[in-house]
């Protein structure tokens, strides 16, 4: 058996990278051709290690694709059955399957172009952990076929510390997805220097994903999935709320357990958000007002704190001036009745 690749934080994120197509569509499963964009700065309040790290994790990629296409590293063949998604996930389940079921289909016809990579199950002998290549896997997996697959050795920091800093790159996943993510690494115990540093996110944002995750149970935010139209204003906003009115928990949740209505995760996050909202009032009818002999005077609305009367015609708008002009001798007349 072929001894696996150990590998530094940097060396193990080598593999997998949004311009290798690690998930996206069809078209990034094949190998990139030009050279990886500038390494994205890290925000304010992040140590300089951090840019440091970025820059030397994007040319390992590069070195350790030039390895695999060279045959210079040790790829070998897995049963899919046999390797379990990583323990710290970074995806939401998505509303629509049309693009996994084209990846797929490119995986079909065109066999799987970039390795995934693996490490060793840490709790299931015999059994693997995918660090980077979700994906393809699962592709793989519905098609029946083994996947080829790089093994690494890496410890869980430097497996989620790498697949922030992955994820910092990546266009597809929503603000709540990286929100959940930094979740994860602040349950996990990651200090949050280094998950700033795994986002590129500087001390603002963190406080506003901390905001949303702490305050919105993940369970919701699991029920309510990737909700890529809604932004982070609308989540931070739903946070503020719910933290203001816990007593709303409840109806969130019974709103999303409604599947009467659309069921996509924008949907879900707009039942889930009213459902913080008081009920409106119910619209109260008007009473009509008709003289002795039938005609109609107009019509009133009345609430606990007023009365609201409207004139109908010109026998309508007497009435009004004659209630006005009977008002003060009313009110003699309530102070007298209440003693």
């Amino acid at each position: 058996m072929t001894k696996p690749q150990r590998k530094s934080l940097v060396a193990s994120f080598g593999l997998i990278s949004a311009e290798l197509g690690a998930d996206q569509p069809p078209a990034a499963e094949q190998p990139a051709a030009s050279a990886p964009a500038p390494a994205a700065r890290v925000g304010a309040g992040v140590i300089g290690a951090a840019h440091r790290a970025i820059d030397d994790i994007r040319s390992e990629r590069d070195r350790l694709k030039a390895l695999v296409e060279s045959g210079g590293l040790s790829v070998r063949e897995i049963d899919t059955s046999l390797i379990d998604p990583s323990p710290y996930p970074d995806r939401l389940p998505d509303d629509d399957a049309t693009s996994f079921e084209a990846f797929k289909r490119s995986i079909e016809t065109d066999g799987q172009k970039v390795p995934i990579q693996v490490r060793k199950h840490p709790a299931a002998p015999g059994r693997y952990q995918v660090v980077y290549g979700h994906r393809r896997w699962q592709a793989l997996a519905a098609l029946g076929r083994p996947a080829l697959a790089v093994e690494v050795e890496i410890s869980d920091t430097d497996l989620i510390l790498a697949q922030g800093i992955e994820n910092a790159s990546r266009q597809d996943l929503t603000w709540i997805e990286r929100a959940l993510f930094a979740a994860r690494l602040d349950e996990a115990g990651i200090k949050p220097r280094d998950i700033k540093a795994a986002l590129s996110i500087d001390d603002a944002e963190m406080a506003r994903m901390r905001s949303v995750y702490r305050s919105i149970p993940i369970d919701v935010i699991e029920a309510i999935g990737r909700a890529p139209k809604v932004g982070r204003p609308r989540w931070v906003e739903f946070a503020k709320t719910l933290a203001e009115d816990a007593t709303s928990l409840a109806a969130i949740k019974a709103a999303l357990a409604d599947n009467d209505g659309p069921d996509g995760s924008d949907q879900r996050f707009i039942r889930a958000l009213q459902a913080t909202k008081p009920a409106a009032s119910p619209r109260r009818e008007p009473t009509s007002i008709v003289a002795g002999n039938g005609a109609p005077l107009g019509a009133y609305v009345a609430s606990a704190k007023e009365v609201r009367i409207t004139a109908d015609g010109v026998r309508g708008a007497e009435f009004l001036k004659f209630i006005q002009a009977e008002l003060p001798a009313l009110a003699e007349r309530f102070a007298r009745q209440r003693g």
